[in-house]
């Protein structure tokens, strides 16, 4: 499929069509909080995203700014051809466990030395994720971790037919 037409951004937008390839990671001031069942798993001002052509930004929480005993290992282990062997994590709240929610990378490559033990997260199985309190839309994709706001256009990557971009 060929790649599609980027959507325009707005005042305030940017386009995932601007974001580099390979993908790179900077430090970010939003406010980004993250509930379940009552609880709160993290609330931070200090992540770190990761900007990739196509996708909207993934989040990495630095640790001491996810609740303690919330984290527990999960099996398996991925490979991501620019951050390295990731590792990944259940989440146990409110009497839930979300299997293999979050993942880690505890010796990244050099380009993403940044990211080391900060936890990403799909957004989709949380009561919900706010940046800057607005609430996050996952991004299309069983695969993909990436968080939608009206901050950033699409299209995005993982909707039916984009495979290939």
């Amino acid at each position: 499929m060929k790649r599609p037409d980027p959507i325009p951004p707005g005042p305030g937008q940017e386009s995932v069509w601007d974001y580099p390839r390979p993908a790179i990671a900077e430090p970010t001031d939003v406010h980004i909080v993250i509930e379940h069942r009552g609880v709160r798993i993290a609330e931070t001002r200090a992540a770190i995203r990761v900007l990739e052509t196509s996708h909207p930004p993934q989040y990495y929480i630095p640790p001491q700014d996810i609740a303690n005993g919330v984290l527990e290992p999960a099996p398996g282990r991925s490979l991501c051809e620019w951050k390295g062997q990731a590792r990944y994590w259940d989440i146990i709240a409110g009497g839930d466990r979300l299997a293999k929610v979050g993942w880690s990378y505890a010796d990244p490559t050099p380009g993403f030395r940044i990211l080391t033990d900060h936890v990403a997260f799909y957004p989709a199985p949380f009561d919900r994720i706010t940046v800057d309190g607005e609430v996050v839309t996952p991004q299309p994709g069983e695969f993909y971790g990436g968080w939608i706001t009206s901050r950033v256009v699409g299209p995005f990557k993982g909707v039916p037919g984009s495979r290939f971009w």
